[in-house]
């Protein structure tokens, strides 16, 4: 049995997993992550409270959650402040994204450098082998070289797979993971679905079993992220000024500023165009030009991109001639055949035999091989 440090929300999924790894003779030590002052982010707040309503996976509830569920299953539990390191990892990385003219995705960079590097140096720290959250997936380890541009010798590799329960996989958000993190990662839910975790829960007497689930940005707890732009940014009006939008190069009104649209949005744009009955889609950001580019449906259609800052999960890289695919290019997305080869600069070129829609820069595509999660970058 190992010593491992688990990540605790204070939800369902991660209390089960303590559950089960203090059954599974594990020595346990429970850790709640604080990532943001509530008194920072503004939004979904009590009356006459700065803390959140219980709608984030950081929220004093949460957090209280966490202590009474390590304390029932008897091992230590610690709230570690990480505030700083959040703001300059995942906060500045969000508001610099929305800022730069594209779509961020704050949990996979999350996933990364918190959840991952920073919960493992915390592990070190306490004489931890392992980390543990409750994340839907599966791990397995592989000795051999795999589809590999050069000629290593085998080495062992962790490989991500889709969860058990497909309605719950978080793969996507995974990909960006790094090897050696993995090497020292347990998924104790990796084997169950959603409903045998609620059952468990009642099983272990947790009181958990009923509880919503958070879906939002946890530090945008109202998800109006345009709303956390104004407040947050001090600088806005300078960094996002009023501009035009744009349809076949004409002018045909004003924008609020590019960060506050995205690729394929329609509501919200505040447009009658009599001459255009058709609705209207954003489908391209110019922050140079300071233009919100708009068109029709069809126009959100594109065949390939191209994705930086590259990661490989289950080979140490692409073969040169390129690998077949399914590729998603968002967490729902339900994925699509596509084939991807190496480029320079720890990039890849994704061409899908089918076009997609919406394919949105800052955003993140995940490649598969059946169930394998092979990597992922982000969009460009």
């Amino acid at each position: 049995m190992a010593k491992v440090l688990l990540g605790m929300s204070g939800g369902l999924d991660s209390s089960v997993a303590a559950a089960l790894l203090v059954e599974e003779g594990h020595d346990v030590i429970g850790m709640t992550i604080k990532t943001y002052k509530y008194e920072d982010v503004g939004g979904n707040t009590q009356a006459g409270s700065t803390a959140p309503r219980d709608t984030s996976c950081c929220s004093l509830d949460g957090i209280n959650d966490a202590r009474r569920v390590a304390a029932k299953l008897g091992f230590p539990h610690y709230v570690t402040d990480m505030t700083e390191e959040f703001g300059r990892e995942v906060i500045e990385y969000f508001t610099q994204t929305y800022l730069e003219g594209k779509t961020p995705n704050p949990c996979v960079r999350c996933n990364r450098e918190i959840k991952w590097a920073a919960m493992l140096r915390k592990a070190d720290a306490l004489g931890c082998e392992f980390i543990a959250t409750g994340h839907y997936a599966r791990l397995r380890e592989e000795w051999r070289a795999g589809k590999s541009m050069s000629d290593h010798a085998p080495a062992p590799r962790v490989v991500i797979s889709r969860a058990a329960d497909p309605a719950k996989d978080q793969t996507y958000a995974l990909w960006a993971v790094r090897q050696e993190h993995l090497k020292r990662t347990m998924f104790p839910l990796q084997n169950y679905t959603k409903p045998e975790v609620r059952r468990m829960a009642e099983r272990y007497g947790l009181g958990l079993e009923h509880k919503h689930e958070s879906y939002e940005i946890c530090f945008v707890t109202d998800n109006d992220y345009r709303r956390f732009l104004r407040e947050t940014v001090s600088e806005i009006a300078e960094f996002a000024p009023v501009g035009d939008f744009m349809l076949a190069g004409e002018s045909v009104g004003h924008h609020e500023g590019v960060p506050f649209y995205t690729i394929g949005q329609r509501k919200g744009l505040g447009l009658s165009i009599p001459s255009h009955p058709a609705p209207l889609y954003v489908t391209g950001l110019d922050v140079v030009n300071n233009q919100v580019l708009l068109g029709d449906d069809d126009d959100l259609l594109a065949s390939e991109l191209t994705a930086h800052t590259v990661n490989l999960i289950k080979y140490d890289s692409l073969p040169k001639e390129g690998l077949r695919v399914q590729a998603k290019i968002r967490y729902k997305d339900e994925g699509a055949e596509a084939f991807v080869t190496p480029l320079a600069g720890n990039r890849i070129h994704v061409r899908f035999e089918v076009a997609r829609r919406a394919i949105t820069p800052g955003q993140s595509v995940a490649l598969y091989e059946g169930d394998d999660l092979v990597g992922g970058g982000i969009i460009e």
